[in-house]
């Protein structure tokens, strides 16, 4: 399954790695993600979804149930 986070749509990155001798080696960096059960009330159910460490930021913030309308509004399948 592919290191993605659901709500920011954050994606591994690349690049090098550098060694003392200079030596490039390519690498990637995997976002945090997590998989977090979060209660919508208005669908009065339990969704689990893949969030990365600033996705679960983002739910604080704004709340699940806007985040949870922007997901299906976008015709993901939570």
């Amino acid at each position: 399954m592919s290191r993605n986070c659901q709500v920011t749509g954050a994606t591994p990155s690349f690049g090098n790695s550098v060694s003392h001798s200079h030596r490039r080696t390519r690498r990637r960096w995997n976002v945090n993600v997590q998989n977090k059960r979060y209660w919508v009330p208005s669908l009065s159910r339990h969704v689990t979804l893949r969030v990365s460490a600033r996705g679960i930021h983002t739910i604080d913030q704004r709340g699940i149930d806007a985040v949870v309308a922007d997901l299906l509004a976008r015709g993901e399948r939570i």
